[in-house]
């Protein structure tokens, strides 16, 4: 819906002259491509802009717009300047890393390019530890390696510097996915295990925390790797952090990679793997004291075994899961678990029925998980709709299925994975075979559009 007030943008329209907006899209993911940059653009987004919904695009749109239209300024195109776009009264609801406001679903100013800017560290002394560390996310900073500390003791600013990465980087996460953020999240991870090969610590609760923190660091990495469809690199980040748990015999970091490794198995096609990989994270987690790990651990377990066609498995491990759960949560519950709420716990089990072919039941606890889902976590209610998408496509539901594939499309202007996007062009596919129905062709121009 267009805002009260809001200012049509003429300039813009006159810009777009007799293309169509779906025309004028394909031509700003066109532009897009020629400068690396990657924008969901479509014929919808068109409309916000010339609505005057949109006051001002986020960054990346801005330098796709000024290379189109070479020598304009913002103003030029009939924007309005971010200052004023981003004044006193909007800077309550801007993206603050250190004190983020819920993000709105068709929030323009709040967006991920600026964030990057300014993503880790941001006062004290956490923040010249990062400086010297290279943990900054600027463009030009982020394309020089993490310069290697020389023999330097490690103390509190350095560790927090760390654990700060860590909780930066699951923030954006959550509201942006793994494909814009994966390059520049790599920076930080070299300079923490610089500082494990080369610093020195005088405590050894210091050294603990500096090797979970690279560890945990080194998971994030790898699931931005894992949610971009780089495999590989997140088997290899895994790895790293599983060494890492090892070498300082920290079990809750170890089983925090068996469960990550146990994940990327499934999604990778390798069942097997993922089963042995959840049988690992669960030995190693039982005495921890956390029965929301030990569920989450066994979902792993349920999933690997769906692929495996083992029902029986499956249904056992999703037994003990539900059965863990409901203890409730603990003070020994991870961190990094903080997503783990019952809308997780549906959208695991809706992809082990999914991949057992009970596509009734799928679609029964995916519709439950995008009810459930705390619309700020931008990322994952994409993913969940793209799950339900895929799940009533499958059922028959089309009508259902494209409605659903169009609220997925309507969250990709401000989520970049590449699995989820995977996942909806799984679903298209699934459609095609509709395409006599005018919900489902809707959708299937809207896709090419967007380029899913």
């Amino acid at each position: 819906m267009v805002s009260t007030g809001a200012v049509p943008n003429l300039a813009f329209r006159r810009l777009r002259g007799p293309r169509s907006a779906g025309e004028f899209a394909a031509a700003v993911r066109r532009s897009a491509r020629e400068i690396g940059e990657q924008v969901a653009c479509d014929a919808r987004y068109i409309g916000r802009v010339e609505s005057g919904e949109i006051r001002c695009p986020n960054y990346a749109y801005e330098r796709v717009f000024l290379h189109m239209f070479p020598g304009a300024t913002l103003a030029d195109l009939g924007f309005s300047s971010r200052e004023t776009v981003r004044g006193r009264g909007a800077r309550a609801t801007a993206e603050i890393p250190d004190t983020p406001p819920p993000p709105t679903l068709h929030s323009d100013t709040d967006e991920e390019s600026d964030v990057l800017r300014r993503v880790f560290m941001t006062s004290g002394t956490a923040a010249m530890a990062a400086a010297s560390l290279g943990f900054g996310l600027g463009t030009a900073a982020a394309a020089v390696p993490a310069q290697r500390p020389a023999q330097r003791r490690v103390g509190e600013a350095e560790v927090t510097a760390v654990e700060k990465a860590v909780r930066q980087i699951r923030l954006l996460d959550d509201r942006h996915g793994g494909d814009g953020l994966y390059r520049r999240a790599a920076q930080p991870l070299r300079a923490a295990y610089a500082l494990l090969d080369e610093g020195t610590t005088t405590r050894r609760s210091t050294s603990d925390r500096l090797h979970a923190g690279a560890g945990e660091l080194a998971i994030s990495v790898g699931w931005l790797a894992h949610d971009s469809g780089r495999f590989e690199d997140a088997r290899s980040h895994y790895a790293e952090a599983l060494a890492t748990a090892r070498l300082a015999g920290d079990a809750a970091l170890e089983a925090h990679a068996f469960c990550n490794a146990s994940f990327l198995a499934r999604d990778t096609g390798r069942p097997r793997e993922s089963v042995r990989a959840a049988e690992a994270g669960l030995r190693v987690a039982t005495p921890l004291g956390s029965p929301r790990l030990l569920a989450l651990l066994a979902l792993r377990e349920a999933g690997g075994r769906a692929g495996l066609g083992d029902r029986s498995g499956c249904e056992r491990a999703l037994g003990r899961a539900h059965e863990a759960f409901g203890r409730g949560t603990r003070d020994a519950d991870p961190e990094w678990m903080t997503f783990f709420q019952e809308a997780e716990l549906e959208m695991l089990e809706a992809q082990c029925w999914s991949a057992l072919g009970d596509w009734r039941r799928a679609t029964r606890h995916a519709r439950r998980a995008t009810q459930l889902q705390d619309p700020h976590f931008t990322r994952n209610l994409a993913l969940y709709r793209a799950e339900l998408t895929t799940d009533l496509a499958h059922a028959g539901a089309v009508a259902e299925a494209a409605a659903t594939g169009h609220q997925v499309l309507d969250l990709l202007d401000q989520v970049q994975s590449s699995r989820i996007r995977a996942m909806l062009s799984g679903a298209v596919r699934v459609l095609q075979a509709q395409h006599g129905s005018p919900e489902v062709a809707g959708l299937l121009e809207r896709c090419t559009e967007m380029g899913v």
